[in-house]
């Protein structure tokens, strides 16, 4: 079995699963990681507790091969909205950011901004969601010392293109969501200072799990202002309060989940051993393939067609008039799907059961009769 078709055949969702970017259902591997982490929590074997001691590193170590960052550039966070709250509360000058972009980005931003009074958004006008480098360079100012965009947009469907924003920007902060692409996007993560990921969706390995990765300019110019205990480079710092450690583990406030530091690193360990573009690939085809089909009922797309600005989602927008209609005939077809505002957001991944492929149609079928009654 190739390592493909094994990560394929480790998809376990039922058929009509259509919303990767909502929450990725639990992979094979990492189902399998927490039956057998919690089977040594529930034991406590004399020594097992230092094997869970050792996930953080087994984590931070399959997120290095992901992301080309160092395993010490990396720390553990809980969730991508956390890793973003520690960048922007960090920061000093403005940073500039789309005021539509998944909430986490600007309300990272503004929670910074009322709280510490040092950093100062600045949005960001874009053209219908979509962040390009031409609308940052014409935008940027000389205040501005960050820019914050999301790798793939998780309203449009947009994948920010990092090495053209890196151009425009020079030596400034560059700060990347990265959860609506993080394990399926061969991603140009080199260009970014701070990368903030979740592995709640994509990479399918539960909540709890994310990372936030620093580059050296980054580590220096960024203020731990969230940094516990665990953050210095003193071991157990009793009965004094030491200052944050230089290295990205002084953006911890305190241990994580053994546990879902053990799914991470499965699900991405996997990922490693496919491939990431490997992934992207597979992933593509099948975007195409959903694409293709709703084209066949006169559906407008909104997202990206072209493979080098999209990523696994596509995103509908039926005439405004015919919305339920289409959201109730994808729910009466078993199709789980998200809708925000007047679009349709369905979210393809690696693996896509034939049957979703046929649900999906019948879905379609009913709606386009429905709509020309």
């Amino acid at each position: 079995m190739n390592s493909l078709l094994s990560f394929t055949d480790g998809f376990r969702e039922e058929p009509g699963y259509l919303d990767f970017g909502r929450v990725g259902p639990l992979s094979e591997a990492v189902v399998a990681e927490t039956l057998g982490q919690t089977e040594v929590l529930s034991r406590a074997r004399h020594g097992s507790l230092d094997h869970l001691v050792d996930q953080d590193l087994r984590a931070r170590t399959a997120a290095s091969e992901l992301t080309g960052f160092a395993a010490d550039q990396i720390v553990l966070q809980p969730n991508t909205s956390s890793g973003l709250m520690q960048a922007m509360f960090g920061l000093t000058g403005s940073v500039l950011l789309s005021a539509g972009d998944f909430p986490s980005v600007p309300f990272a931003a503004v929670r910074a901004a009322e709280a510490l009074h040092v950093v100062t958004p600045l949005w960001l006008e874009t053209d219908h969601g979509r962040v390009t480098p031409g609308q940052i360079r014409d935008q940027l100012t000389p205040a501005v010392a960050a820019v914050a965009v999301c790798l793939v947009d998780s309203r449009t469907g947009y994948r920010t293109d990092l090495e053209g924003i890196r151009q425009v920007i020079g030596d400034r902060l560059l700060i990347v969501d990265a959860i609506q692409g993080f394990g399926v996007v061969d991603a140009a993560y080199e260009a970014a200072d701070v990368v903030a990921s979740g592995g709640q969706t994509w990479t399918r390995a539960g909540w709890g799990t994310g990372f936030l990765a620093l580059s050296e300019r980054a580590l220096e110019r960024l203020v731990p202002v969230i940094s516990g205990y665990v953050g210095t480079d003193t071991d157990d710092p009793w009965d004094e309060v030491t200052p944050p450690s230089h290295a990205a583990r002084a953006f911890r406030v305190t241990n994580g989940d053994a546990i879902a530091q053990a799914r991470f690193a499965a699900a991405l360990e996997q990922s490693f051993d496919v491939g990431v573009d490997v992934i992207q690939k597979a992933m593509n085809e099948n975007v195409s393939e959903i694409i293709e089909l709703v084209d066949e009922f006169v559906v407008d797309i909104v997202s990206p067609r072209d493979v080098v600005s999209r990523a696994g989602i596509v995103v509908l927008e039926p005439p405004a008039e015919l919305l339920t209609t289409l959201v109730a005939s994808l729910h009466n077809h078993g199709i789980t799907a998200t809708t925000r505002g007047r679009t349709v957001r369905l979210c393809v991944h690696a693996a896509l059961d034939p049957d979703t492929v046929t649900m999906l149609r019948g879905a379609l079928t009913a709606y386009a009769l429905s709509a020309n009654y």
